[in-house]
């Protein structure tokens, strides 16, 4: 099935260094590409209101999802900003996002969607595992959170986040490895690129589930969060009634020709994947 990949068959150590070196160029064309689509993007499904938390990635703050947060008010959502600054990826970072997530539970009476870039897709997963009563669902975009180390990263950025993390490799190897590899109890979508020039796309893939699937774009890593086809399924995804989740169609429409085909698994990785569930449970 196209929303449920064998992770485990799929892992890989790092992304490669064309992917890597081409990361910059693509962020400007795909900056290029929602300015030109923008006109179009407003024909999106209406939102219906609900609080939609966009956490950003490693190194950023609001502004690098400044865009994506005015096109989620532009559909009719309540789009919501961290305002936590600087996403280093900290301990103390993490413990505010907390008790951030906690006051807007207070806040808001209606349950609130996340929707995190790269490191900020992880923090969203742990959230939803922390308060799903009060989570609606969870959109990741190249967020590596099936990493099982840094080796999965690039080089540079491993050792920059050892550096404003604060953490040694030891300490990241266990941050990674003690994250839940099971879907949080709502609707996950993980959204990752082949292509991905900061991470393992691997990495980022969800693992099997009756309410999370994959969805691979063409694309860059940093310029996810400015990507016209990945607002295209954050706006699909949204646009769902509550309780009502259904799988992205790819193959509906024009989808088809943006989306690329999904990967068949064979019997032999369907039982192997099983079989991993269970020794993980």
């Amino acid at each position: 099935m196209y929303e449920q990949l064998d992770v485990e068959a799929h892992r890989g150590k790092g992304p490669s260094a064309w992917h890597s070196a081409a990361e910059l160029p693509r962020v400007l064309l795909e900056i290029s590409s929602l300015a030109c689509s923008w006109p179009l993007l407003g024909s999106a499904p209406r939102g219906d209101g609900h609080p939609v938390l966009v956490l950003p990635g490693f190194t950023a703050g609001d502004e690098s999802t400044v865009m994506l947060r005015r096109f989620l008010s532009r559909v009719g959502y309540q789009s919501i900003a961290w305002q936590l600054g600087q996403n280093t990826g900290s301990f103390d970072l993490q413990e505010q996002l907390v008790r951030r997530f906690y006051a807007l539970t207070r806040e808001h009476e209606r349950k609130i969607t996340i929707v995190g870039q790269s490191l900020g897709g992880v923090f969203a997963r742990e959230l939803a595992h922390q308060f799903g009563p009060q989570v609606r669902q969870v959109i990741t975009l190249g967020s590596p959170f099936s990493s099982t180390g840094p080796e999965t990263t690039n080089a540079l950025v491993g050792r920059l986040f050892r550096y404003m993390s604060g953490m040694d490799q030891d300490q990241m190897r266990d941050q990674m490895q003690r994250l839940p590899k099971q879907p949080p109890p709502v609707p996950c979508t993980a959204v990752y690129s082949k292509s991905d020039g900061v991470v393992h796309w691997s990495a980022c893939l969800e693992y099997s589930g009756e309410q999370a699937e994959n969805i691979e774009i063409v694309g860059s890593h940093s310029g996810m969060a400015m990507n016209p086809a990945v607002f295209h399924v954050i706006a699909d995804r949204l646009a769902q009634p509550e309780g009502r989740w259904q799988p992205f169609k790819r193959n509906w429409g024009w989808r088809s020709l943006v989306f690329p085909t999904p990967e068949q698994k064979s019997p032999e990785r369907e039982q192997r994947a099983s079989c991993y569930f269970k020794t993980r449970a």
